[in-house]
């Protein structure tokens, strides 16, 4: 687990709060940990693999609704529930909502670890898939129109010289647009340029 990670703890009970946190820095991993989801919101995130630990019953926003909320307050962090009271509807009703796991108090020391690396894993996953989007979203913003029009046109499987008729241009002139185009995008081979263009979901209209 990457050393750096971040577990976010919210539960109003302090006993508990310090037990899980205890448990967390035995084995090396961060812990952070809240009252209310609203102490948890009025914190400042590391930017570093984290996932939340979320107590059902909770003062204020409960942990499930909480869980439906957090798309909206544009946190996209893996939730591991965790309740003393849980029942079948409570864990069907996290587990649709893309929760990692639902544990019931008392639960094992293991069982929570393996939940914990479980959800880093996950969002550690998450944060290369969408750094990868990034850089390739970078690239495409650093070319030119032209360039943009003949990647969007050649990726959607038009051939040089229907791009050129579409374009206006000579065929040599799309080959040239082409091939800056693939330069720019770090793009080795067409495939790879259309997988870019099907990840930034560029048609291919063309002014």
């Amino acid at each position: 687990m990457d050393e750096q990670a971040v577990v976010h703890a919210i539960d109003d009970d302090e006993s508990m709060r310090r037990a899980i946190s205890a448990l967390l820095r035995s084995v090396g991993i961060n812990a952070r940990t809240y009252y209310s989801t609203g102490d948890f919101l009025a914190a400042d995130l590391p930017d570093v693999p984290s996932c939340l630990l979320l107590d059902v019953r909770l003062p204020g926003t409960s942990g499930l609704d909480f869980q439906a909320q957090l798309a909206s307050h544009n946190i996209r962090l893996p939730v591991i529930m965790i309740t003393g009271f849980g029942d079948v509807p409570m864990s069907v009703q996290a587990m649709k909502a893309g929760a990692v796991d639902f544990l019931t108090k008392p639960f094992r020391d293991q069982d929570l670890l393996d939940a914990v690396s479980a959800a880093i894993e996950r969002d550690t996953c998450r944060r290369a898939v969408e750094g990868e989007l990034h850089g390739i979203r970078r690239r495409y913003d650093a070319m030119s129109e032209r360039e943009r029009q003949v990647m969007a046109l050649v990726t959607a499987g038009r051939l040089n010289k229907q791009a050129a008729f579409d374009l206006g241009l000579s065929e040599i002139t799309v080959k040239l647009y082409r091939a800056s185009a693939m330069k720019k995008m770090e793009a080795r081979t067409l495939p790879d340029l259309v997988k870019m263009a099907e990840r930034l979901r560029i048609g291919a209209e063309a002014s």
